[in-house]
């Protein structure tokens, strides 16, 4: 179907919803809220077509200037110049429209569950997962999002074995989920005195946060552990029982939490991590028959893929599933700097489905 023939249909539909919402007394509430929400979105891209329309009236006012012999030479410099610049505009909106056709990942919109893990490397591998970790943390701030820290494993040098938070605002799991993967850092470790530059690993999961309704675990599924919490080296830093751990018995998924005093709240959390891992698990199940016949240059987000290199000595941080290098390293941790990572993921995943969809 072309461009134009889409534009209509969602044209069409944009005028089906405005009568529905103006006669709305037979709606429930909730598909008041869904015909909202799909006016919401096609308004995006009626907006664009408006703005095209318009801007191809104005090429065809240059035109007729353009293909006058009698017109002044001045005028027809200017007049082509413009004519050059609106075509380039017209390109580019097209460019939004398509992009904005484009069927959209529902899970988009969630809030996420992030799991940073240290992988090889010992040591070095628990201080680079603490770095990615915070690295994220600053992301969320500059991105004005909340970054609920649910449970961090430290190591004995300060490191971290593992770490989860809870981000929540809005678009978190369309911005952040191509960040699932194994991150591979090259530096000379501060323990390191012959200055010799080490390879270490973390590995980084984004699970969109499931909603309670959404994953019914039943009870005889679960086995339910409680312990004393441990911090670093194993010593213990509670005198109650109130760490939890979770097993789900049918998928083998273990799931651990002790950062808090109560045994409820630890509970809660490790509940809230079980469902958004058993949401991803069905997820990832359901893109894989999804796209069997396209290979996501992306990438499907697997943890055992390495998806990117930090390189301190040379300041650069290289992407490998879309070859891009910023020589920005400092930047990218800092947080300031990782979007522009994220943008060039995301438009590399687009065009690939506008690709797919030729």
């Amino acid at each position: 179907m072309s461009l134009e023939n889409n534009i209509d249909k969602i044209i069409n539909r944009e005028k089906e919803i405005e009568n529905l919402l103006v006669n709305s007394s037979n709606l429930k509430p909730y598909e008041l809220a869904e015909l909202s929400k799909e006016l919401s979105d096609i308004k995006l891209i009626t907006d664009l077509a408006n703005k095209k329309e318009n801007l191809v009236k104005e090429i065809l006012d240059l035109s007729e200037i353009l293909n006058d012999k009698n017109a002044d030479t001045d005028i027809r410099e200017i007049a082509t110049n413009e004519f050059t610049a609106l075509k380039e505009e017209i390109n580019n909106l097209d460019r939004q429209i398509q992009f904005a056709l484009l069927p959209k990942d529902k899970d988009d919109t969630r809030n996420v569950i992030l799991e940073v893990r240290a992988g090889t490397g010992g040591d070095e591998a628990g201080l680079f997962a603490s770095d990615l970790f915070a690295m994220y943390e600053k992301l969320s701030i500059k991105n004005k999002w909340k970054f609920e820290t649910m449970e961090v494993s430290e190591t004995s040098v300060g490191g971290y074995k593992e770490a989860q938070a809870n981000i929540l605002g809005n678009g978190v799991f369309g911005r952040l989920k191509f960040e699932s993967g194994v991150h591979r850092v090259q530096r000379v470790p501060a323990t390191e005195t012959s200055g010799r530059i080490h390879t270490s690993a973390a590995t980084v999961a984004v699970l969109p946060e499931a909603e309670d309704l959404e994953i019914y675990i039943e009870e005889k599924d679960l086995r339910i552990d409680v312990f004393r919490s441990s911090g670093p080296g194993g010593q213990s830093v509670n005198t109650t029982d109130s760490a939890v751990r979770i097993t789900h018995i049918p998928s083998g998924i273990v799931v651990s939490q002790q950062d808090e005093k109560s045994q409820h709240k630890n509970r809660a959390k490790a509940m809230k991590i079980l469902q958004s891992r058993l949401y991803e698990a069905e997820r990832q199940k359901q893109q894989e028959q999804r796209s069997s016949t396209r290979k996501d240059q992306v990438g499907s987000g697997d943890r055992s893929e390495r998806i990117r290199t930090y390189n301190f000595p040379q300041g650069r941080v290289t992407d490998h599933r879309i070859n891009l290098t910023l020589h920005k390293l400092e930047k990218v941790l800092s947080g300031e700097a990782l979007d522009e990572l994220i943008d060039a993921l995301i438009v590399e995943d687009r065009m690939l489905k506008l690709a797919s969809n030729d």
